[in-house]
């Protein structure tokens, strides 16, 4: 088998399917390791867990010296990502057994893929794992501004950063610049992080706030320039205008799929790649004849759960199915978390945990709901990690069942409590079950109790 992307989900596929018998070869454009280990999830989370630890410390009374340094932040975010060289990664795919290609590759027919001047061909599949790429709107471009790749790579501090886009990269980023130094100007169109409960978004938008930012919700940019002197000037609507020394555009991806030769098999330049649940690529020209059902895709190029933990997911998915189908047996096709069961962590302060359904789209899948909501300020082991502990907790309850399909938690430290619930999700637990799964005391954990007694039991 081939495979396009030695990003975590290539890097799963390939194992996986070296794992079941078959032999593997995987190519890469840039960095073997991909957006996560260069400029996403690594980098990212480097640069907010010192912010973290101090915005913690300074919550509680008796602890003094919690002043960030810039430098030293920005030299162990580059120690994360070994400076943005890939020699351990490549090392690591060839220690699995799977040949390592550096170079563009493009589909040129039926498991058939050219990387430079080498031509492959696989027996049984080839698999696209190529990611996503930032989209910037027309209207910023002018302003030459970062994506998450910058903000995440930045050598130095600005002293002032405009965002524009309220979601998950637009808050994290807010969040690491503002404790490092900048003063952030963010923007967005509706409210904060809109694909979960309304609550948690409006608990970053008050975080962000008391650490600094101008948070401005309901306003889009009506122009941008980047002006002679190197500054960058947005005009809104209503007509206010924002000057900064960089601009973050981060307003979401689109499929890196625009030349890897999607044409030689009838498939869309640029699109999002339809599978099935084995991860097969649907529409591929031949398909049932010649093609045979040969193309496959995981991770965010799919456009199923864009998170990184899914996309590994679905990479040993995917090569378990090729690996069964190489030796005549059909995969296993069972209730994929990625339907019902994504869990994701944002890392603001506060954070933000949520694996499942929020309760607006369990009603839009029509179930029947019941929410309860507990705050989390009134658990005992709450109080004794910070003082004036702020947060909330929601599950959201399938009421003809009596299981969760959804939870929600915002505040210090959440992002550890979340697997619990995507356990309960998961494994479609009885509510009077998961009653007798008791947490301990004094943690932030005994909310799973107080949610349940509220909820009646």
């Amino acid at each position: 088998m081939i495979v396009l992307g030695a990003g975590p989900t290539g890097e799963n596929v390939a194992a996986r399917a070296v794992r079941g018998g078959l032999s593997a070869a995987i190519a890469e454009s840039e960095l073997a390791g991909g957006e996560c280990s260069y400029w996403a999830c690594v980098p990212s989370k480097a640069l907010l867990r010192p912010a973290a630890v101090a915005d913690e410390a300074a919550r509680v009374e008796g602890v003094t010296g919690t002043r960030l340094e810039p430098e030293a932040v920005l030299d162990r975010r580059d120690r994360f990502t070994k400076n943005w060289k890939d020699d351990g990664q490549a090392e690591w795919i060839r220690g699995v057994g799977v040949d390592f290609f550096r170079g563009v590759a493009r589909i040129t027919g039926v498991r058939s893929v050219k990387v430079g001047d080498a031509e492959l061909h696989a027996n049984h599949a080839v698999v696209v794992c190529t990611g996503t790429r930032a989209v910037v709107p027309p209207g910023l471009t002018a302003a030459r501004p970062w994506t998450s790749r910058e903000a995440t790579s930045a050598r130095s501090v600005p002293r002032r950063l405009a965002i524009v886009g309220g979601g998950v990269v637009g808050c994290e980023m807010a969040a690491a610049w503002q404790a490092l130094g900048s003063q952030v100007t963010m923007l967005s169109h509706g409210r904060l992080l809109e694909r979960v409960d309304e609550f948690a978004g409006d608990l970053v938008a008050d975080g962000l706030r008391a650490a600094g930012a101008d948070v401005r919700l309901g306003v889009s940019v009506t122009e941008a320039a980047r002006e002679a002197d190197g500054t960058v000037t947005l005009r809104l609507s209503g007509g206010t205008t924002v000057v900064a020394d960089e601009v973050l555009a981060a307003t979401g991806r689109a499929p890196r799929t625009d030349d890897i030769g999607l044409e030689a098999v009838g498939l869309t330049p640029g699109s999002w790649l339809d599978v099935d649940d084995t991860l097969r690529v649907r529409g591929v020209r031949g398909e049932g004849e010649e093609a045979g059902g040969w193309l496959y895709a995981a991770g965010d190029v799919n456009h199923r759960a864009l998170l990184t933990h899914m996309g590994k997911y679905q990479g040993r998915i995917c090569g378990d199915a090729i690996a069964a189908r190489a030796s005549g047996r059909e995969p296993a096709v069972t209730d994929w978390a990625d339907h019902a069961c994504v869990p994701q962590v944002i890392f603001t302060m506060p954070e933000v945990a949520s694996v499942g359904l929020s309760a607006a789209r369990a009603e839009q899948a029509g179930y029947r709901v019941r929410v309860v909501d507990y705050d989390l300020g009134n658990v005992g082991g709450a109080a004794l990690l910070a003082d004036g502990y702020t947060g909330r907790a929601r599950i959201v309850v399938d009421e003809d069942r009596r299981v969760l399909v959804g939870a929600t938690l915002a505040g210090p430290g959440v992002g550890e409590m979340i697997h619990a619930a995507t356990v309960a999700i998961a494994g479609e637990v009885p509510l009077e079950r998961l009653w007798h799964a008791v947490p301990s005391f004094p943690t932030v954990s005994e909310v799973w109790l107080r949610l349940l007694e509220t909820y009646g039991l």
